[in-house]
């Protein structure tokens, strides 16, 4: 069986999407397609009322060497 964030994980990580709302009865499922990312520290959680969290990815900074 397919886990349906994992396919939503993608689509945030490349744009598609700007965030994801987990209910809490979902967050297990979530959290097994989450911790198979390599980048998993890149989305960052937001609680939300009535204890669901909405997820957003959190591009890595690109640092410019060339001014230091």
């Amino acid at each position: 069986m397919v886990n349906k964030f994992e396919e939503m994980l993608e689509q945030l990580a490349v744009g598609e999407i700007n965030e994801i709302s987990i209910q809490n009865s979902e967050f297990f499922i979530f959290r097994e397609a989450w911790a198979k990312r390599a980048d998993r520290v890149l989305f960052v959680g937001e609680a939300a009322h009535g204890g669901h969290v909405i997820y957003r990815y959190e591009k890595p900074q690109v640092v410019n060497n060339e001014d230091a």
